[in-house]
C-alpha cells in the first residue's frame, strides 16, 4: 500500500479522534489508530471498548487497498511538531513495515494487522431514529452535562438522559444535589423513547460538534448509540437502567420570585464565596424588599464578606443557602440576560429559569438548598 497525504489534514484528523483513546485500555491494540485504505479516502477508528470514533481523510497517489493500525503516540508526538508538507506512507503488505517520508527525513517503524481490532455490534431491528440539528445537541449536551453525578452505586446518574417525545426531546441531568432539564420544541419524533448516554460520549461531542454546523443522525436500541454527521460517526455503550422520575422532584408551587440581573449575581458569588468555609462552600442569601444581600463567612480563619445586589422582590423577607460552586455552575449555564429564582421555603429545593428563553427552548435549573446554623 502507498498514499500521499497533508501532514496537517492528518493530524487534525487524527487529534478529532484521539481524545476517545483511554490511558490504560484492556486490549493493548486500543492504543492504535485504526486505518482503512479505499480508493482515496482513509477512515480512521481510535476506541476505548466503550465508545468508538470514525473520520476520515482524502489521500492521493492511492496504490493498493488494506487494513492496519499504528500507535497512537507514535503518530501523534511526531505530526504536532511537523509544519505543513506531504507525506507519503509507504506499507510493506507481508510484515506491516510502515515508512513515512517527508520533506527532509523519514520515519520507520512496525504496524499491527488491522483485522484483530475489535468490530463494533450492529444495533437491533427495533432501533429507534431521531435527526437533530448539531448547534441544538451541542447546546443541550453541553449546558446539562455539568449536573451529571460520578455516583457508583446510582450509575444511570452518571450521563446525560435524553427523553423523547412527539413534541420535544427534553435534556436532563442530575447528580442529587443539582437537575438540569432543558426542553427542545423543535425536534418532534414519532415515537417515544429515552436513552442515558455516559459521560465520556457527552464531553467528546461537546468538543466535535463545535465544528458542526449539519444534521446529527441519531440511532439507538437499547444498548447502543449511533451519532452520525458529516465529520465523524461515534458509536457508544448506553447507560443501562431506569432514569429516576425527574419532574416528580421539581416544586411547582413557589410563592416567592426574584428577579435578578445574572452577571451582577454571578460575579458577586464568585467574589464571596472566597470567604465562604472551603469545605462547604456555604453562600447565604437573604431577601427583603427588592435587595437581595450575598454572604459568606469561614469561622475557623475569622474572614466574612457579603455584597447587596439590586433585584425584584416582593414578599416576608427570607434567609436560604446554597453550595455557591453549584450555583456558579449553574449561572454559567443559563444565557439570558436575566435570571428568575423561584423559592418555597430555606428547605426546599430553588428554581433557577431565564428571564426570556431562547426560541423552542424551555430551560429549568433546580438547586437544594443548605442548612443555615442561624
Amino acid at each position: 500500500m502507498k498514499f500521499d497525504v497533508s501532514s496537517t489534514a492528518l493530524l487534525s484528523c487524527l487529534q478529532s479522534i484521539s481524545k476517545v483513546i483511554a490511558s490504560k485500555n484492556s486490549l493493548p491494540i486500543l492504543d492504535s489508530f485504526l486505518f482503512n485504505l479505499e480508493g482515496n479516502t482513509l477512515t480512521v477508528t481510535a476506541s476505548d471498548a466503550e465508545t468508538r470514533l470514525v473520520t476520515s481523510v482524502e489521500v492521493m497517489n492511492v496504490q493498493g487497498t488494506g487494513l492496519f493500525a499504528i500507535s497512537a503516540k507514535i503518530l501523534l508526538d511526531p505530526l504536532k511538531e511537523l509544519p505543513e508538507q506531504p507525506l507519503t506512507f509507504d506499507i510493506n503488505d507481508e510484515n506491516l513495515e510502515i515508512f513515512i517520508h517527508f520533506q527532509n527525513g523519514k520515519y520507520n517503524f512496525i504496524g499491527q494487522k488491522g483485522d484483530t481490532y475489535p468490530r463494533q455490534k450492529p444495533l437491533k431491528e427495533n432501533a429507534v431514529t431521531l435527526l437533530i440539528d448539531a448547534p441544538v445537541l451541542l447546546s443541550g449536551v453541553s449546558r446539562s452535562l455539568f449536573a451529571t453525578a460520578d455516583d457508583e452505586l446510582r450509575p444511570v446518574m452518571n450521563g446525560v438522559y435524553f427523553d423523547i417525545h412527539a413534541d420535544d426531546l427534553t435534556f436532563v441531568a442530575t447528580d442529587g444535589h443539582k437537575l438540569v432539564r432543558l426542553r427542545n420544541l423543535s425536534i418532534q419524533s414519532s415515537e417515544q423513547a429515552s436513552f442515558i448516554l455516559p459521560k465520556k460520549p457527552a464531553n467528546l461531542l461537546k468538543t466535535l460538534l463545535a465544528k458542526e454546523t449539519g444534521v446529527v443522525q441519531v440511532k439507538f436500541d437499547d444498548n447502543n448509540a449511533y451519532l452520525t454527521c458529516a465529520n465523524f460517526e461515534m458509536v457508544c455503550r448506553l447507560i443501562e437502567g431506569r432514569y429516576p422520575n425527574y419532574n416528580g422532584v421539581i416544586p411547582q408551587e413557589n410563592p416567592y420570585k426574584v428577579i435578578i440581573d445574572r452577571i451582577s449575581f454571578l460575579n458577586a458569588l464568585k467574589r464571596v464565596s472566597v470567604f465562604s468555609n472551603q469545605a462547604s462552600s456555604l453562600v447565604k442569601l437573604h431577601l427583603k424588599d427588592n435587595l437581595m444581600t450575598v454572604s459568606a463567612q469561614d469561622i475557623d480563619f475569622s474572614t466574612s464578606a457579603e455584597e447587596r445586589i439590586v433585584c425584584q422582590f416582593e414578599g416576608t423577607e427570607l434567609n436560604i443557602g446554597f453550595k455557591a460552586t453549584y450555583l456558579i455552575e449553574i449561572l454559567g449555564n443559563i444565557g439570558s440576560e436575566e435570571v428568575i429564582l423561584e423559592l418555597a421555603d430555606p428547605t426546599r429545593a430553588g428554581l433557577l429559569v431565564p428571564a426570556e428563553n431562547a426560541e423552542n427552548e424551555d430551560l429549568l435549573m433546580l438547586l437544594m438548598p443548605m442548612m443555615l446554623n442561624d
